[in-house]
């Protein structure tokens, strides 16, 4: 027998490379006036970026343009609302990494009321219920990690020592389109790409094991997993299959997505909010750094309380995909998966915690913020014993 499932609302997906050309005719069927956010320089001031423009006037489209520089803040958001409300913006397109789509999602959920996205953030304000209407979004994602673009969470920022990291999210906020162009990994520096690999890598591995994980979601993770091991360091190594890893990596990244917003992650990205809202760590970074300590400590949980927990052979069988074997018992598919995780940090040069300032003193305040919504998910709830031993094991 299946067990019961639901899945939620997905965005119409457009993949392959070149897709890129098909943005502007999918923006001309909302309206003739868009707004695209993006990122600070890399996309607006490229050759994708400039052909896009030419392709939006030939449409007889006209653009307004938002930048985003860093994880967007809820301030960013806001005056983006207020900036554009009454420019008469019929779609929102956002072109860029998971910053910057999650800012443009927050931003198209509400240019039609002018509301504040304080509003409506998950655990910080009075949390109102969305109604919507959102502006339609399309999402074209420049990077291969968040998976973003396939999901309903517009993750926000407010960074300080007593800081927030908190989703605003409704099912009227997925996008109406992602886009998909593996093309537009080629300018990727090497350190984004280790970041962003392992936050998809991260996503996969976290949805696989999640609690609320059914046999859809399983099928996606599996293919991503399998797509993670045969792109990744064919796209960060660069040469002749470079396309190929970074078509592969895009095809991880947006099934990471597809499934996290199914099933929810685990304790790297529990982690991830507290970490993120009070160092200036990159997403990617806490999971690259973070994913093979929280593996060992789940695993040895699992071992100690719960050995016929159904992720016990999730992760075993996660060994084996990543290695492209089948090991002959479970035990040696987790020594293998433990093995591959540690090695990739270190292959990806992946920093430390202590590299972004983060000390053992630090460790009791990030625990004690760590039990959101990711860490619901997780195989089994983990003691504050457990989860500060992953952080000690990455200082």
């Amino acid at each position: 027998m299946i067990a019961p499932f639901a899945i939620a609302r997905l965005p119409r997906i457009e993949f392959g490379a070149g897709a890129l050309a098909k943005l502007p005719n999918l923006i001309a069927q909302y309206g003739n006036r868009v707004l695209l956010v993006t990122g600070q320089r890399s996309f607006a001031e490229s050759p994708s970026g400039s052909s896009l423009l030419s392709a939006l006037e030939k449409v007889g489209v006209r653009w307004e343009q938002a930048r985003v520089s860093d994880e967007p803040s809820p301030q960013l958001v806001d005056e983006a609302v207020q900036q554009w409300r009454g420019a008469n913006i019929q779609v929102v397109a956002g072109i860029g990494g998971g910053s910057v789509l999650d800012a443009a999602k927050a931003i198209a959920g509400l240019l039609p009321s002018g509301d504040s996205v304080m509003n409506y953030l998950e655990g910080v304000g009075p949390e109102k219920p969305y109604q919507g209407p959102a502006t339609p979004f399309i999402a074209v994602p420049t990077t291969a990690g968040t998976g973003s673009e396939a999901t309903k969470n517009a993750v926000l920022s407010l960074r300080d020592p007593n800081g927030f990291k908190k989703s605003f999210r409704d099912d009227k906020l997925v996008p109406k389109y992602a886009l998909l162009d593996p093309d537009l990994l080629a300018s990727c520096p090497k350190p984004q790409i280790a970041a962003n690999a392992m936050d998809a890598l991260t996503q996969l591995l976290e949805s696989y094991v999640s609690i609320k994980a059914n046999p859809l979601t399983d099928a996606l993770a599996e293919s991503g997993l399998k797509a993670v091991r045969e792109g990744l360091f064919a796209w960060y190594e660069g040469g002749d299959d470079a396309a190929a890893g970074r078509s592969r990596m895009a095809y991880a990244a947006l099934l990471s997505g597809l499934c996290l917003a199914q099933t929810g992650l685990g304790s790297v990205h529990g982690l991830a909010s507290p970490l993120g809202a009070f160092f200036p760590i990159p997403h990617g970074v806490v999971c690259g750094t973070l994913v093979g300590a929280a593996t060992r400590v789940n695993l040895a949980a699992l071992a100690e309380r719960e050995p016929d927990h159904p992720s016990w052979r999730k992760y075993a069988r996660a060994g084996d995909l990543l290695h492209g074997r089948h090991f002959p018992t479970p035990k040696e598919s987790h020594a293998a998966l433990l093995a591959l995780l540690d090695e990739w940090t270190e292959r990806l040069t992946l920093p430390r915690l202590g590299a972004y300032g983060i000390q053992e003193r630090d460790f009791a305040h990030v625990v004690a913020h760590s039990r959101g919504g990711s860490m619901k998910t997780n195989p089994l709830i983990l003691s504050d014993t457990e989860i500060t031993e992953v952080l000690r094991q990455r200082l």
